[in-house]
């Protein structure tokens, strides 16, 4: 029970490696409030609210409920997100701005209605979820990396900002996760069985990330057993980001 007493506000909490972090920290003794864009079927004890990042007001709403609910908040998950496909030269504009409206200035408006209450916390932490893309080149994934990558450097920037304030700032960078998300792309393949084999090989350790395993890194981060980090960027990548492994030299003829 390591968060027995604290307080947390998980963004896309409703499913994937939101709802997975949400249960892990509510299993580890914190109350939790989810944040989406439908909270329906939302399991015990998780507490709801409704709430679109890109909308302010509905934001500030929500996390308002939220520290109500739970008499103050000690830690935010900035996980909300969403992806895109393509080259630069796919995308169109109004693409990109939805992108980095939800995926960027997002995580900008939950932690600015947030800052308050974690700032009256003994332990405020914020973490949010970045990506492979932020470090590696992705084929066909240019308008997700960027937003990725600005995530990177939002948190680092954070980190600096809020160190005086008491509250540390990480990230997780997970590879390839299997997440509804995905599913969705894999279904949508030409042969789904195939782009899943070839997700699979991409990584090191020859498979997806599972969500459990992306929200056990969100909990270290967040729990004050992690309270000399901060401006972290831990990677769940099955070696993705690290490790360049040889390959089979073919055989000679």
């Amino acid at each position: 029970m390591t968060m027995h007493g604290l307080r947390a506000v998980v963004t896309g909490g409703a499913s994937g490696i939101g709802l997975a972090t949400a249960t892990l920290l509510a299993e580890r003794g914190a109350r939790v409030a989810c944040l989406d864009l439908s909270v329906d079927g939302l399991p015990e004890p998780l507490f709801g609210a409704i709430a679109d990042v890109t909308d302010d007001a509905a934001v500030r709403a929500a996390v308002a409920a939220a520290a109500a609910e739970f008499g103050g908040l000690d830690i935010l998950v900035n996980n909300a997100g969403i992806g895109a496909q393509g080259t630069v030269a796919d995308n169109p504009d109004d693409e990109w701005h939805r992108v980095f409206d939800v995926n960027v200035v997002g995580m900008v408006r939950v932690t600015r209605a947030a800052l308050p209450h974690l700032r009256r916390s003994r332990h405020a932490a914020i973490v949010n979820t970045c990506s492979i893309a932020a470090h590696a080149g992705l084929p066909n994934r240019a308008l997700y990396s960027a937003s990725k990558g600005a995530v990177q450097a939002l948190t680092l920037a954070m980190a600096a900002d809020h160190i005086a304030d008491g509250i540390r700032v990480c990230c997780v960078s997970p590879g390839t996760a299997d997440t509804p998300w995905v599913r969705r792309l894999l279904a949508s393949a030409e042969d789904p069985e195939a782009e899943l084999r070839a997700l699979a090989a991409r990584q090191p350790n020859g498979r997806l990330v599972s969500a459990e395993e992306v929200a056990a890194a969100i909990a270290y981060l967040a729990s004050p057993l992690a309270s000399a980090t901060t401006g972290t960027v831990l990677a769940v990548d099955g070696g993705l980001h690290g490790l360049r492994l040889r390959t089979p030299a073919p055989p000679s003829s």
